[in-house]
C-alpha cells in the first residue's frame, strides 16, 4: 500500500525558507508542501506562488485550526521559535526547526517538555552533520580506525557588513540570542562536536570589533577540552573579508580537513595519512560521492524516522549539548572563567539569557 505523503508548512518566507522549499521538493511522494505562513500577506503569496504551494495563511494558529499538518519548518526569527514550535506540538504536529533553535537553554527546555507531553518530536536544522563526508568521518571514528584524536580547530570566518544587520531583530540578545557564536559558528562547532563526543571544558573569549551598532558580540574565540583529552580552537566571526569555514581534525593515523563556506561535497574534504598509514586514504576514498550537504539531506533522516516512529535527528538531546556548549563560552567570555560540561544550572543567569545579567562592552544588559 502507498503511504499517505506527510503534510508539511513552512512558517516565515525569508531567505532560508527556499532551502527548506527545495528540500520538500526533493522528496517527491514521501512529503508535500501544503501551505506557508508569513506575518506578511502579500510575500507568503509571492512565495506560494514561486513554489506551486496551494494555501498561504497570515499566522500558525489560522492553518493548525484547519488540521492536517504533519510537520511544520520554523524559518522565523529565533525570538518566535520557542513559542510556535510549542504552539505547533500542542497542535499535534512536528516540528523542524533552523538554528538557533531557541534563545536560551531555559526555553530549549520548555521546548523538550512540551515535546515530552505531546510526544511530538522537534529536530534542529544542523544540516552539516548529514553531508557524507561527516558521515564517514564519524564511522571511521567510531570504529576507531583512525586511531586516537589529538587536535582540532574550527574556524567560521564570515563577513556581514552593516546592511546586514539592518533586520530589526538581528544582533540584539533579545530577538536574536548571540552574534556569529549563536547564529553563524554554530554551524561549523555543532559539526565539530559531533565528530568529538562529549566536550568537558571551555574557556573563551569574546567582543565587538567593528559591528558596533549591535548589540552582541562580531568575534568569538574558544579553546576547548574534550572528555577524550582532545584539544580544540573555535574561531567565530562575521569581520573577515575572506570567507571560509574550516575544519581540522588530527588524529594518530591522519589528518582529516574540511574547507568550505555554506555547503560541501566529499571534493572539499582532504586526508592526510600519518607515516606508514597509507591505506587511510583507500579507505576514505573508497565510496566517494559528490552530493551537496544540505537540507535535503537532513530532510531525508527526519522523514525515515517518522516513518519508522522515532524521533528525528538532531533530536533535543544532541541539540541541548550543542547549546550548552553556547552558553559556555558565553559565560567564559563574560565571567573570565573556565566553564565545565553541567555547570550551568536551571538558576544560572546564563540558562536564560546567553548574555547573563550584562554584555561588558555596553556595560549594563541591553535589549
Amino acid at each position: 500500500m502507498t503511504k499517505t505523503p506527510y503534510r508539511a508548512a513552512i512558517i516565515g518566507t525569508g531567505g532560508i525558507a527556499a532551502a527548506h522549499a527545495q528540500a520538500l521538493r526533493a522528496h517527491p511522494g514521501r512529503v508535500e508542501l501544503a501551505a506557508v505562513v508569513d506575518v506578511d500577506a502579500d510575500r507568503a503569496r509571492t512565495f506560494a506562488t514561486a513554489w506551486d504551494v496551494p494555501a498561504a495563511a497570515p499566522a500558525l494558529t489560522a492553518l493548525l485550526d484547519s488540521g492536517g499538518i504533519d510537520l511544520v519548518h520554523l524559518c522565523t526569527p529565533p525570538s518566535t521559535h520557542a513559542p510556535l514550535a510549542i504552539e505547533a506540538l500542542r497542535a499535534g504536529a512536528h516540528v523542524l526547526v533552523e538554528k538557533p533553535p531557541t534563545l536560551s537553554l531555559s526555553e530549549l527546555d520548555d521546548v523538550a517538555t512540551v515535546s515530552k507531553e505531546t510526544g511530538r518530536h522537534v529536530a534542529t536544522v544542523f544540516q552539516h552533520r548529514f553531508g557524507t563526508g561527516a558521515v564517514r568521518l564519524r564511522a571511521l571514528v567510531a570504529d576507531g580506525y583512525l586511531g586516537e584524536s589529538l587536535l582540532a580547530t574550527c574556524d567560521t570566518l564570515w563577513y556581514r557588513d552593516d546592511a546586514y544587520f539592518a533586520a530589526p531583530w538581528r544582533g540584539k540578545w533579545e530577538t536574536e540570542g548571540g552574534g556569529p557564536t549563536m547564529g553563524h559558528g554554530i554551524h561549523q562547532f555543532d559539526l565539530l562536536l559531533s565528530v568529538l563526543g562529549p566536550w568537558e571544558r571551555v574557556t573563551a573569549v569574546a567582543g565587538r570589533r567593528a559591528r558596533h551598532q549591535v548589540h552582541t558580540e562580531d568575534v568569538s574565540m574558544a579553546l576547548v577540552t574534550f572528555a577524550d583529552g582532545t584539544l580544540a580552537s573555535v574561531v567565530n566571526s562575521v569581520v573577515s573579508p575572506r570567507q571560509t569555514s574550516a575544519l581540522r581534525f588530527d588524529f594518530a593515523r591522519a589528518t582529516v580537513e574540511l574547507t568550505h563556506l555554506y555547503g560541501y561535497t566529499d571534493d572539499h574534504w582532504t586526508v592526510t595519512p600519518a607515516p606508514g598509514a597509507g591505506d587511510v586514504k583507500r579507505r576514505w576514498y573508497a565510496d566517494w560521492d559528490d552530493v551537496e550537504s544540505g537540507h535535503a539531506g537532513q530532510l531525508a533522516a527526519v522523514l525515515d524516522a517518522l516513518d519508522a516512529g522515532t524521533e528525528p535527528p538532531v533530536t533535543l538531546a544532541d541539540t541541548r549539548r550543542t547549546m550548552e556548549f553556547v552558553a559556555a563560552l558565553y559565560r567564559s567570555a563574560f565571567t573570565g572563567a573556565p566553564v565545565r560540561a553541567g555547570e550551568i544550572g536551571p538558576d544560572d543567569p546564563f540558562a536564560a539569557r546567553m548574555n547573563g545579567t550584562d554584555t561588558p562592552w555596553e556595560g549594563t544588559r541591553t535589549a
